[in-house]
Formats: C-alpha cells, sequence, structure tokens
C-alpha cells in the first residue's frame, strides 16, 4: 500500500477488516484524519435510528434555500428552493454528496444526537464540528474566499479543515468499526441499518474504492473531498458471500480538484487490503 501511495504522490491511511471475522490489516490505521464527507455517514445513520424509532417520518418534507446552497451538485447547485422529504435528503447526501441536503438533514435530526449515537458505538475519537457549512466557513474565516484551487500552497496547506486536530476528522479503524456494525444490524435498529445500506449501494461515484474491484463485487460507499484531501469509506462484498469494510484517507501532494492518479490509488490500496484479508 506504501507503494501505491507513494506512486500516487500521497500520504495514506488504511484499515479493513472481515465483517464477519477477526482479520484485519492496516496502514497507520488509528492516526486522525480529515473525513471530509465521508462525515455524512453517520448524519445519515442518526436519520434512519430516528425514522425506525418513530421519531420522525421519512416523509417529512424540509425546503432546501439559497441559504443552504454552495454551488455545488444536487440541491446545493439549483437555481430554486427545493422541497424533500427526509428520506430523500438522505438519499441525495449518501449518492452525490449534496451538501446543502446534509445541511438541512442535520438540522433536523441534532449534531447532539450524531455526536451521542458516536459516543455510544464507542467511536470517540470522531467528531463533528458541524455540517458542510461549518467546514466551509472555516476555510472562509481564514482566507475569505472559496476560490482555493490555483493559490499558492503556503495558504492552503496549514488551513484548519485539512488538519484533523482543529474539523471534522476520525480514523480509519473507527469508520470500518462503523460500517461493520451497520452490515451487521449492530448500529441501530435492523430497519435503520438496512436504510443506510440501500443509500450507500446507490452511490454514483465509481472512480475511487469501486475502481479496484470487478464489477461483479458490490461496493457500497462514501467519498469524500476537499484540498489535498481525498477519502473513501465503504463496504465491498463478493458473490461468494466475503464482506469487508474498508476506509482509505489520503492526503496529496496535489492540491488541485482532479486527481487521478490518487483516486485510482484509494482502489488499488483498498483491493491490496482485502486480498490480504481473503488470502487468510
Amino acid at each position: 500500500m506504501r507503494e501505491i501511495f507513494d506512486e500516487a504522490g500521497a500520504r495514506g491511511f488504511v484499515h479493513a477488516r472481515d465483517i464477519d471475522g477477526d482479520d484485519e490489516v492496516g496502514l497507520d490505521p488509528d492516526e486522525p484524519v480529515v473525513l471530509a464527507s465521508v462525515f455524512k455517514i453517520p448524519v445519515v445513520l442518526e436519520y434512519a435510528r430516528q425514522a425506525a424509532a418513530g421519531e420522525l417520518e421519512r416523509t417529512e418534507r424540509l425546503t432546501v434555500t439559497a441559504a443552504d446552497k454552495d454551488g455545488g451538485i444536487g440541491t446545493s447547485g439549483c437555481a430554486d428552493d427545493v422541497s424533500l422529504t427526509l428520506r430523500d435528503l438522505a438519499h441525495f447526501t449518501l449518492t452525490m454528496s449534496d451538501n446543502a441536503a446534509t445541511d438541512v438533514l442535520l438540522r433536523r435530526v441534532g449534531l447532539d444526537r450524531v455526536h451521542a449515537t458516536l459516543a455510544e458505538l464507542g467511536l470517540r475519537r470522531t467528531r463533528l464540528i458541524g455540517g458542510c457549512a461549518e467546514l466551509f466557513a472555516q476555510v472562509e474565516a481564514e482566507l475569505g474566499t472559496l476560490e482555493l484551487y490555483g493559490l499558492p500552497r503556503e495558504l492552503v496547506e496549514p488551513l484548519a479543515v485539512r488538519d484533523p486536530e482543529r474539523t471534522t476528522s476520525g480514523t480509519p479503524r473507527e469508520f470500518t468499526t462503523l460500517l461493520a456494525r451497520i452490515w451487521r444490524d449492530e448500529a441501530g435498529p435492523a430497519e435503520a441499518c438496512a436504510e443506510v445500506r440501500k443509500i450507500m449501494g446507490e452511490q454514483i461515484w465509481p472512480h475511487r474504492l469501486a475502481s479496484g474491484f470487478p464489477s461483479e463485487v458490490r461496493v457500497s460507499g462514501k467519498t469524500g473531498t476537499l484540498w489535498g484531501i481525498r477519502n473513501e469509506a465503504g463496504v465491498v462484498e463478493y458473490p461468494d458471500g466475503g464482506r469487508y469494510a474498508v476506509a482509505v484517507f489520503l492526503r496529496t501532494h496535489d492540491l488541485g480538484e482532479r486527481n487521478a492518479a490518487a483516486d485510482a490509488a484509494i482502489g488499488r490500496a483498498a483491493r491490496a487490503a482485502v486480498d490480504r484479508l481473503r488470502a487468510g
């Protein structure tokens, strides 16, 4: 895995575990890492837990307004206000990483409730400073702009949003623990876990984790991207029944928006880790 990351000009942090066994493999799996949009997994889990408990209705509708939008994809880039059910907000949050949908959903379920669930599951090194708006606010507070691509490296590298001690963060091991518990129906009611699994299986991005595996292997994941940060955490399921939770977090030398080599390295490293688990 180190060779894979070296070739891509990246520093990698990895953990992979057999969901139905005790085997695991990793590269600095307990080091703190910037989550970027990987934090959206526990947000949607909290929504699903509350829905399964009858604390909220999946068909409740909320409106994404201009105040929530950052010009990105999904509702974030819509010209007009968009009214969606909670389950559709959750769908947009994980499948396409819609930032506005995420923040509206997070306000509804409550940041304190997300942290309480993380603590209940023993994930005490995973913390959220808020939603996507809070992440971008960190950047604007330091630089006064979100147009960072093309800025000098000395301005971008020290940003709080790139420092796991000052922003939303966790560890690779904690995220494979979370995913394994979701896949084993241990992260909440079975109904809630099944809902999260379904949504993660519909993610539209195939260029990272999924790129390392053949088409007959089912890949369910969630990407995360910031300046010089490229991540994905997910589960790969083989036709023979083997199930493996994998989390790969990269810090890249290239701070640009596109980095095909780093994206591919996530898939290659995940495949290397899973192959080692399958080899026994």
